[in-house]
């Protein structure tokens, strides 16, 4: 099922009964993949959507978890739905548990509705940090009326990409923008385009580094024994969990379909880099895309990101990807690579808010440095 928020509006319920807020249960599937399809998003399988919580490590830990909310009319239609996703962090020695919001949906006759499953997921009293990552233009009214603030680091309202196919990427283009007469104009803007990126190609390429890069398809001891090391060296920056575990459970789908790339840097035997990449299509568009999800590096070697991404642009020319797109950069990583020439757009809106659950939390969130966040956190990259 989309991550994507997609209340597309609060208005009046049509209905002359008030629908029901219930808790979630996993024999709800079939209705809530049936609002998902009324809605245009894709349903995933049972066993997809059951893994965000069976196959989660931090969901196994915990006890009496609700897995979400839905609204339920007189007939005992599903009408709204809001999931609710628990993912361990760490802050200053201490675990933090964290929730994140999937999939706010509900039909048109019951919008003013829509506040009841937000509600439930903003008063869970367990929780001590609540992540939304995907907070599209359709519900940020909804969000911010709980008080969210925005994550101050990182621009999460803007991507920053390469072009790595420039026909693929000029006929979505091209699409988007009502062009009919594809076969006419996408070879001359296609290569206008290549012609535009000729010279930050060959300044990205010469930054290449003496580091070894491999493609994984799976994540072994290295993780862990790197997850340990970044712990201990960034106590006091607000971190997702990374395990080995929590790394399996968030990817192995998507690296068995090849819809994920994990790169490692490696100098010698030790780790001192990875990032995660992962397919991000927009079929509407017929735009293939692969998004930068997660950077992690060692302390000082945030160099590495430039030829690693050299690296990710080969493998998406060689795979006919149209393009590579990082959002929500931290500053400090955007520096490294600003040399490379990297193109810009808008997004709709900021995609990235949390609310602590407790004032001495959430004073220190409002310090920047306090912040890593990345595609990795919430719901982005599920």
């Amino acid at each position: 099922m989309s991550s994507a928020t997609a209340v597309l509006e609060i208005g009046r319920h049509t209905s002359r009964v008030a629908p029901r807020v219930r808790t979630v249960r996993f024999e709800d599937y079939s209705g809530i993949a049936a609002l998902h399809n009324r809605h245009g998003f894709a349903s995933r399988s049972f066993d997809e959507w059951a893994s965000l919580w069976i196959h989660n490590p931090f969901y196994n830990e915990l006890t009496e978890w609700p897995i979400g909310w839905l609204l339920e009319d007189e007939n005992q239609t599903i009408v709204g739905y809001l999931g609710n996703i628990p993912l361990p962090y760490e802050f200053r020695g201490r675990r933090i548990v964290a929730a994140t919001s999937r999939a706010w949906l509900v039909d048109c006759g019951f919008r003013s509705y829509s506040f009841a499953l937000l509600n439930r997921f903003f008063q869970q009293k367990y929780v001590d940090l609540f992540l939304n990552t995907t907070v599209n233009e359709n519900a940020i009214r909804g969000y911010e009326a709980f008080r969210v603030s925005r994550v101050p680091v990182g621009a999460w309202d803007q991507s920053i990409f390469w072009i790595t196919n420039y026909r693929g990427f000029t006929a979505s283009f091209l699409t988007n923008k009502g062009v009919h007469a594809l076969g006419l104009l996408s070879l001359p803007v296609s290569l206008g385009l290549f012609a535009q990126d000729k010279l930050p190609r060959k300044s990205l390429g010469a930054q290449r580094s003496g580091v070894s890069l491999t493609f994984v398809n799976s994540f072994d001891i290295r993780f862990d024994n790197f997850w340990e090391k970044s712990l201990c060296s960034n106590s006091d920056i607000l971190l997702a969990t990374r395990s080995r575990e929590i790394l399996d459970w968030h990817f192995q789908l998507a690296l068995a379909e090849n819809r994920a790339w994990v790169l490692l840097a490696e100098e010698g035997s030790e780790l001192v880099a990875y990032a995660i990449f992962l397919r991000r299509d927009n079929r509407n568009l017929g735009l293939d895309r692969m998004r930068l999800i997660d950077f992690q590096s060692l302390a000082g070697r945030n160099e590495v990101l430039t030829p690693m991404l050299c690296r990710a642009l080969d493998r998406c020319r060689m795979e006919s990807v149209h393009m590579l797109e990082i959002v929500g950069l931290s500053p400090e990583r955007q520096r490294v690579i600003d040399i490379a020439g990297l193109r810009r757009r808008s997004l709709p809106s900021w995609s990235y808010f949390y609310k602590a659950n407790d004032d001495q939390l959430a004073q220190a969130l409002n310090d920047p440095r306090s912040w890593d966040p990345s595609c990795f956190d919430g719901d982005a990259s599920l």
